[in-house]
């Protein structure tokens, strides 16, 4: 990264964000603080892959020390978790679950400086206009108020404080529920934080009392294709189809459900419900709603996931998804694109593959999958 080209940037960047807002006090208050630093990059280019199974992201996000110190977190904030609970609607315990994920407890909220990570990212990082728009809402944020440039830390990526939010989700969620004029998420007290959270939650539509989701048993001859997020019926259909809960009782009826297997037929199975659409918008990744979920659940005394994911069970990375997409459309079962990502086109055609020649037809992108389909030739 060229200081001159930093510079450049940085001055019709200025002109952007005046014109979006952004006082002049604020942009000359900020502006030592608009600098490059190359280990931001190096972070973004260096992220490793999501390659896990659901078996083993369970056993790294919800551990025994992560339990029994959410257990001693909700002892010690018991009356703020319940007060923020009814305030906002949404179940404490998932509150404390996303403070847990998020920021270990507020243990590890960041210490990046915000206003230089997204800086450097919006001036040359991949998804630069993203990062452009976070670090005009980072400047938004301290015009308002809330926070010193120097005081307004977080993730490399410019996640802040106790629930980790972006700054935009700040501007739009973020609450003073202590009322002392400031949404403070930064500070060690978690009291704004964790009402930001809720509020959060909340307005994506929560319902308290309702589960996120359950582990399930499939009935022999389930028909996968009506696995997925999106292939949503009501619980009462998987109920006749069979469809039970893990413990072998009745699936409870919380409205429309969909069926989850986010290792494939060969590792656990979930129910999930309305709430764990919401978990969504919080993290995209259905292994991390999952989670959230789980420890929730554990926290109270529940029980642990009872599948597991076999051992040997290979998670693709993206140049193995891709590289998958790319032999089943050579071989006739057309994924629209390869991509690396495994969308809802690579899943119905490689079920029709798994079908055609007589295996589980899961649609699960696999190690042995993308050999199965290598020896094919």
């Amino acid at each position: 990264m060229l200081e001159k080209d930093f510079q450049a940037w940085c001055h019709a960047f200025r002109k952007r964000a005046d014109q979006a807002g952004v006082s002049d006090r604020t942009l000359e208050l900020c502006a030592s603080h608009l600098r490059p630093d190359p280990r931001v990059l190096d972070k973004q280019s260096n992220q490793s892959e999501f390659t896990l199974t659901i078996s083993q992201y369970l056993d790294r996000a919800v551990t025994d020390k992560r339990i029994r110190n959410g257990r001693a977190r909700y002892r010690a904030n018991r009356a703020l978790l319940n007060n923020v609970s009814e305030q906002y609607g949404v179940d404490a315990q998932i509150i404390l679950a996303i403070w847990g994920l998020e920021s270990d407890y507020g243990a590890t909220r960041g210490d990046w400086p915000v206003l230089t990570a997204l800086a450097t990212l919006a001036q040359s990082g991949h998804r630069a206009s993203f990062f452009e728009d976070e670090l005009i809402a980072a400047l938004k944020i301290i015009d308002a108020g809330d926070i010193a440039p120097s005081a307004m830390r977080g993730s490399w990526a410019g996640a802040m404080g106790h629930g980790q939010f972006m700054p935009s989700s700040f501007q739009r969620f973020a609450v003073d529920d202590d009322a002392d004029g400031r949404r403070d998420i930064w500070g060690d007290d978690p009291q704004d934080g964790l009402a930001s959270v809720a509020n959060y939650l909340a307005e994506h539509g929560w319902r308290k009392s309702r589960p996120c989701q359950i582990e399930v048993i499939l009935p022999d001859g389930f028909d996968y294709a009506l696995a997925g997020r999106h292939a949503k019926r009501p619980a009462t259909e998987w109920d006749r189809a069979g469809v039970i809960s893990a413990g072998g009782s009745q699936v409870p009826d919380y409205g429309d459900a969909s069926v989850l297997l986010p290792s494939g037929a060969s590792g656990p199975a979930f129910m999930t419900f309305g709430n764990f659409d919401v978990l969504l918008t919080y993290n995209r990744a259905d292994a991390y709603a999952i989670a959230v979920g789980l420890l929730a659940d554990r926290v109270q005394g529940g029980q642990p996931i009872k599948a597991k994911c076999p051992d040997d069970l290979i998670v693709l990375t993206r140049d193995g998804i891709r590289e998958l997409q790319e032999r089943l459309t050579g071989a006739g079962y057309d994924t629209l694109g390869a991509d690396g990502f495994p969308g809802p086109n690579t899943a119905a055609a490689l079920r029709s593959y798994q079908r055609d020649n007589g295996l589980v037809a899961d649609g699960f992108g696999s190690g042995a999958m993308l050999d199965h389909l290598r020896n094919r030739g």
